[in-house]
């Protein structure tokens, strides 16, 4: 998987290419630590994402409860496929997809 950062201001964007899954998903964990201390606002680019494991749907998670107190998380670019999944985990009332 590759991960693309970049900043605007107190805004944090994450471009994810490929699969969230089990071996991935400490690596975009990890990239969300060291990014998000000062961010505001988090967006989740999931244009290139192809699959989303369980693993994947923890960092999300935790990511969207670290900025609740904050201007949240949106995630943007979602596939039918991943939508789907995150239909049937119930993920898509938890977060905000636009």
């Amino acid at each position: 998987m590759t991960i693309t950062t970049s900043k605007d201001g107190t805004k944090v964007t994450f471009a994810l290419e490929g699969r969230l899954d089990t071996l991935t998903s400490p690596d975009f964990e990890n990239e969300t630590k060291a990014n998000i201390a000062d961010a505001e606002k988090v967006v989740v680019d999931f244009a290139k994402l192809d699959y989303i494991s369980s693993a994947g749907l923890r960092v999300l998670l935790n990511l969207h409860k670290t900025m609740a107190a904050k201007q949240g998380l949106t995630l943007v670019n979602v596939s039918e496929s991943i939508m789907d999944i995150f239909d049937v985990t119930g993920f898509k009332d938890i977060l905000d997809i636009a």
